[in-house]
Formats: C-alpha cells, structure tokens, sequence
C-alpha cells in the first residue's frame, strides 16, 4: 500500500495492530480523523492515554476500575452472597448487560491453557481462596466460563480448589439459543441441552 505521507503510513500502522482492524480499515479511519477538527482528534488521543495511564485493576475482584476498588464491589446494592467467576473484563459486561444478575464477581484473568504456556499459577485464583478465606458472606460461587476445553479443565481444577469451602459451585447452562435450529447444533451442545434439561413450567 502506497501512503502519500510517512505521517499517515505510520498512523495507519498502528492503528491497524488493533483487533480486527486490517490496513484498509486503519486507512479509513486514519482518513476520518484527518477530516474532524483538531480538537476531536485531541480529544480522542486524550481518552486513549488516560484509559492506559489512568485505569486500575480493582484489588478485590480484578474487574476493570477507576479506584482501588470498582463500582460493582463497593455497591452495598450488590448480593455478596454470590461469586460469578469470570475470564476477563469483557465477560463482565456481557453478563451486567443482561440485567439478569446482582452478585460480585471475580476476573481470573485468562483460563489454563497449556499450549499458551498459562498455568493455575499465571491466573487470579490465589486471590479467589484468599478472597473466600475472608468473607463469611459468600454462598455460592458461578463458574462462568467459556464452554471449551480449556475453560472446562479451568472450571474443573477451580472446583477441586474451592471444594474446602463448603460452598454451593454451580456453572452457567449450557444448551441451544433462542432462535437456534437443532439440526444446525453440534452434538456436544445438544447432548449438554438433552441432559441438563429444565422442567417446563
């Protein structure tokens, strides 16, 4: 690709080590930019550096935060007596977004995954124990991870570890989406819908 500036060709280069952001799209939006005001673009850059400079990992939970501790742990609103157990961030704001649940939560920060080289030991679960080892509050812990092979031997190896604390472990289900045609799921996802079934009220 042919730039007509070094200052464009280098904007676009980073720009496009984003995720899911290929040259061309880098391009364009590099482009975009050019057009707005000067102040805009400003304003953007500023966002970015404060969010990289400014943003803390909660000390309680590891969720994404402005302050020691994020919002959700400090809202006396929220019920203590349930962990939901998550991968990252991301799976934070997918499960608030559904309005659907009130409880804490805890960010591992990954999931095992030997082939990466990431072990129990590289993730947040030291803090979960020692979290649980300081609270009486806590019933009931959500193992809410992602249905694959590493995140099935993360929930399994959190379950052998938190077996100590006498708690009520349970995982999100699992099963075919609304909407879903059974004969486009795979036989895993059906076989785990078949058996965990619900009774049909």
């Amino acid at each position: 690709m042919n730039f007509p500036s070094k200052l464009i060709e280098e904007a676009v280069s980073e720009v496009s080590k984003l995720p899911g952001i290929g040259k061309k799209s880098a391009l364009r939006i590099v482009l975009h930019l050019l057009k707005r005001t000067e102040k805009e673009t400003h304003s953007l850059a500023d966002a970015l550096v404060a969010v990289r400079t400014q943003i803390h990992y909660c000390k309680k939970c590891h969720n994404i935060s402005d302050g020691e501790l994020c919002g959700i742990c400090l809202s006396p609103k929220r019920d203590a007596s349930v962990i939901c157990v998550v991968q990252d961030s991301r799976d934070v704001l997918a499960i608030e977004n559904t309005g659907q649940y009130n409880g804490l939560y805890h960010v591992l920060g990954g999931i095992i995954s030997p082939l990466e080289g990431i072990g129990p030991s590289d993730l947040k679960i030291d803090s979960l124990l020692e979290r649980l080892q300081h609270t009486s509050e806590a019933k009931e812990i959500i193992l809410a991870l992602s249905p694959t092979m590493e995140g099935d031997t993360t929930s399994f190896y959190l379950q052998k570890k938190l077996k100590p604390f006498s708690l009520k472990i349970s995982t999100i289900a699992r099963g075919i989406p609304i909407g879903g045609d059974l004969e486009y799921a795979d036989e895993i996802t059906l076989g785990r819908s078949i058996v965990s079934r619900i009774n049909y009220d």
